[in-house]
């Protein structure tokens, strides 16, 4: 199985939500699953230092790849090879729909509709979002 996490840039979103169902996943001893990350407009910039910085506040282990993570844009090819395209609102869900995605296989994060942005706020808006994905991704591994 492989999931596929988009947001927009994926310097803060997808890839702290990649790292949080890493976790999840690891815990519950499903080593199996692949995990992925990638924005609908990504340009090759590192992972936010608030998005690592919490990360790393959980589980050090888990912001490792967060220190060396590049955006990247999502590709046909990952929508097409993804089980599970978890998002972070409805109009990335629309997105990537648009580009070809099962409706059917993508999912919005968020038990309100959504996550938020974080990007350009403080550590408390990166930690808000950090717990609100991690809900997130706990309840998406309870359907795997």
């Amino acid at each position: 199985m492989k999931i596929l996490f988009v947001c927009t840039g994926n310097t803060c979103r997808s890839p702290m939500a990649a790292a949080l169902m890493r976790r999840e996943l690891d815990k519950r001893g499903r080593t199996d699953i692949i995990i992925e990350s990638a924005g609908l407009a990504a340009f090759g910039e590192p992972a936010s230092r608030n998005a690592v910085d919490t990360v790393a506040e959980l589980d050090e282990k888990y912001a490792a790849p967060l220190k060396d993570h590049i955006s990247r844009s999502v590709t046909a090819e990952q929508i097409e090879e993804a089980d599970l395209i978890a998002v972070m609102s409805d109009s990335h869900a629309a997105a990537v729909i648009e580009r070809g995605a099962d409706p059917e296989k993508v999912s919005v994060l968020g038990a309100d509709g959504g996550i938020p942005d974080p990007f350009g706020g403080d550590i408390e808006v990166y930690r808000r979002t950090r717990d609100r994905l991690e809900q997130a991704v706990s309840r998406l591994a309870d359907t795997i």
